[in-house]
């Protein structure tokens, strides 16, 4: 049985910092485009826009192949016109999905601009180009590391979606409790856009507790000692992450999970084991 028969894949990339890194994540984008043929890639963009000539650079790169491109939209120390001119660049190359995302503020700056919360670039978006762009935002079944409380980060999410939002990608989890309890919880709103669950392949202990520390996503504490308990033996962390990644993805898809998303982190192999391990 093939659990992906009805499941959407797609692909999260950042933008290289090196003409080498650019020519290795075209490999990376090609193998994965060749293995899972993702239904779209998105791009990820910096705070205040601190990656954007990057990114736009990989936006068109991916978009000249031929490929469904959704780039990120980071808002936080912006202002309303450099977002708009952004959002007709992207209508002139035909894009028709973007990743609308309040970001952090980045270190240094002292004010947000003219937007403080994602729900509010949602909006503008709606008002400035009607209905050009499917718009994903992101969801948090562990809540945002800021959050005040649970029941205001579900209400900031419910804000983003009635403000415009088509669809929306989760923060990477390894507990889908979190993930279906999240779904009931807002559904109690009436929100039935698809939520697509975030996932994010193991292939390093200290990278994913590096990242999990500054993203606010939790590492159950049995995972953290098994991965702990394998010290720097880079093979056996590999297959028991992928052991845990593939087993997480069966729950998700199982539960009713419209899609996958993976953060590939500009790499194609862990994504693709936990693919051909899911079409086994």
């Amino acid at each position: 049985m093939n659990l992906l028969e009805n499941i959407e894949l797609s692909v999260e990339f950042f933008p290289p910092k090196s003409s080498d890194g650019v020519e290795k994540l075209r490999a990376v984008r090609t193998r994965l485009v060749q293995e899972i043929a993702p239904s779209f890639c998105s791009v990820t963009f910096g705070a205040g826009g601190s990656t954007q000539e990057g990114t736009l650079h990989v936006v068109k790169q991916i978009n000249d192949e031929g490929l469904l491109v959704a780039p990120h939209l980071s808002c936080v120390g912006s202002s309303k016109e450099n977002i708009l001119n952004l959002l007709k660049h992207y209508q002139e190359m035909g894009i028709k999905r973007i990743v609308a995302l309040r970001g952090d503020l980045p270190s240094g700056m002292g004010h947000y601009g003219e937007f403080h919360h994602a729900n509010e670039l949602v909006g503008y978006i709606r008002e400035t180009m009607g209905d050009w762009f499917h718009i994903e935002v992101a969801a948090y079944p562990e809540f945002h590391p800021q959050a005040v409380s649970a029941a205001d980060d579900i209400n900031k999410f419910v804000n983003k979606v009635r403000c415009g939002a088509d669809s929306a990608i989760t923060q990477y989890f390894f507990n889908s409790d979190a993930y279906f309890q999240f779904l009931e919880d807002v559904q109690r709103y009436d929100i039935d856009i698809p939520i697509v669950p975030g996932i994010m392949p193991i292939v390093s202990s200290s990278q994913l507790i590096r990242f999990s520390d500054a993203c606010g996503a939790e590492i159950p504490r049995w995972l953290r000692k098994r991965l702990e308990s394998f010290g720097d033996d880079t093979a056996s962390i590999k297959a028991f992450g992928l052991e845990v990644v593939t087993d997480l993805c069966h729950q998700l898809i199982a539960g009713g999970a419209p899609g996958l998303h993976f953060y590939t982190l500009n790499q194609a192999d862990p994504t693709i084991a936990i693919f051909q391990q899911l079409k086994s």
